[in-house]
């Protein structure tokens, strides 16, 4: 038994959503992690199969399914869409009057008339106890919300019916939000001299920079790097707008001459071209461009809406950039303006110490492979669902509709993957930075007292040298830069070196 090739661990019976997908031959990415009632009595998960005993298995019926899908995996809006499609409206009528003042029941009337926009031919629902529509202790979201008086429900729902993606709870990504990592940042920052936090504060914003061109296989002029690096420090001083977004996008590309600024007016994809006829072979397959508007504007209603919402910052950065490159809006600039809106939401969120920004994109270079891995993940499962066929331009035109695969996502894999990255910068580069600052200004002064007077350049030049040369000065360098050092200076200058960066 397998879904969309995910093949079961061990001998049992779909449930839940899997049941759901299986049964109503729902075209949809099926959510990370599906479940399962095993035929044994002490089965082993994993991290693709929940994997429950006999005594766990839900009625067969519709209703059964539902309530064990909400019960045990949380809400997954892209597949409960694609099932109310397809089902009867009779049946959710018929579930609620069932059992009207049913906490699965109500969850189910207010999640169908919510994505649909629809309202179904039931009267408004008794004064019960309301709950919420997600549930906080699966998946990140407020613990209450608005209520919604005609289905007893508190809608927590992180986004709207334009763009909404849903994280899990996971115990990796529990682990980091115990963490603090933004307290943690504060107390490097609080033991250190301002001026010192200033100076890591700059270079950490121009290694973001380089390392988000790099990532995207460029290795920008120094002008060009700085500029970038002013709009990640300027990130979140601004309210989020397409029209932000667009004068970015030029900010970034530069010359933008032979590039479309703005929202795309044809498909998008990534992958390579065959040999021989030059057709895209896509990796991935863009939002189609007359979606785009309606998609952006969930996108910035997510951004805004999320900012009064006492939901985590990391989560909400890695879903809301991680849609947005899914999306890929623009012809090009969309895989740095996706990094920028972590350091967007993360600013506006007030999680970074106050003007210094997490360089994240320096900690994704270095684990570029498993970034790879996680932005095609979703991919991977969109695109056997996505029909397309080339254009004579060299493009892909998409024929079916698609816009609710980049709507409604599970971003758990993708957030899990941001809080390592910001675990890094908080844990690795922030601290390294300081430490670094501050051995290089006592080495500074030490070579000035102890060996001979020299500008902060020559100092400068005379760090990197014994930095590259793990501590001694090349035969080189006291041959030519530093060859007014005598053999007793160099002596000490490379045991001052030693003393200070203790290398």
């Amino acid at each position: 038994m397998n879904i969309r090739g995910r093949v079961l661990p061990e001998p049992g019976t779909p449930a839940g959503y899997a049941a759901l997908i299986l049964r109503h031959d729902l075209r949809v990415p099926p959510p990370p992690r599906l479940t399962a009632i095993a035929e044994r009595h002490r089965p082993s998960s994993t991290r693709e199969w929940r994997m429950l005993p006999p005594g766990r298995a839900p009625d067969e019926s519709l209703q059964g399914q539902l309530e064990f899908a909400l019960k045990w995996e949380g809400v997954s809006l892209g597949v409960l869409l694609a099932l109310f499609r397809k089902i009867d409206t009779v049946e959710v009528v018929r579930m609620v009057c069932e059992t009207p003042t049913g906490v699965y029941a109500r969850r189910i009337w207010f999640l169908y008339e919510w994505l649909m926009d629809a309202r179904l031919d039931l009267p408004d629902g008794d004064k019960v106890k309301a709950v919420p529509v997600l549930n906080p202790k699966q998946q990140f979201a407020p613990e209450s919300g608005p209520l919604s008086r005609r289905h007893r429900v508190r809608n927590n729902l992180p986004g709207t019916r334009r763009f909404c993606p849903l994280v899990r709870r996971t115990p990796e990504l529990d682990r980091h939000v115990e963490m603090r990592l933004d307290e943690k940042a504060r107390e490097v920052i609080g033991r250190t001299r301002p001026d010192i936090v200033g100076r890591a504060a700059a270079f950490l914003l121009l290694e973001d920079s380089r390392a988000s061109f790099q990532i995207e296989g460029e290795r920008p002029p120094q002008d060009r790097a700085l500029r970038w690096g002013q709009a990640i420090g300027a990130a979140g001083l601004r309210d989020l707008t397409l029209d932000e977004l667009v004068r970015l996008q030029k900010t970034v590309i530069g010359d933008s001459r032979f590039v479309q600024l703005g929202l795309r007016t044809e498909g998008g994809w990534i992958g390579e071209r065959d040999r021989q006829t030059q057709d895209p072979i896509p990796a991935h397959v863009s939002a189609r461009a007359r979606d785009l508007p309606e998609l952006m504007k969930g996108v910035v209603e997510y951004a805004r809406g999320t900012e009064e919402m006492s939901v985590d910052p990391v989560v909400v950065a890695a879903a809301l950039s991680f849609g947005f490159v899914y999306i890929h809006p623009f012809e090009d600039g969309n895989g740095r303006l996706h990094r920028w809106l972590v350091h967007h939401v993360l600013a506006r969120a007030g999680y970074n110490p106050p003007n210094l920004m997490f360089p994240v994109s320096v900690p994704m270079l270095r684990r570029i492979a498993e970034y790879r891995e996680v932005l095609s993940s979703y991919s991977a499962q969109v695109l056997p669902l996505v029909e397309w066929r080339p254009t004579r331009r060299g493009n892909v035109e998409v024929l079916n509709e698609t816009v609710d695969y980049y709507r409604f996502f599970d971003a758990t894999e993708q957030a899990e993957f941001l809080y390592a990255c910001v675990a890094e910068t908080v844990t690795r580069d922030l601290p390294g930075e300081v430490e670094y600052l501050e051995a290089y200004d006592d080495f500074s002064r030490l070579v000035q007292q102890q060996v001979a007077d020299m500008p902060e350049r020559t100092i400068a030049l005379l760090t990197t040298f014994l930095r590259q040369n793990r501590g001694t000065l090349s035969k080189r360098a006291r041959s030519r830069e530093f060859r007014r050092l005598s053999p007793d200076e160099v002596g000490r200058v490379e045991g001052l070196y030693a003393q200070c960066f203790r290398s």
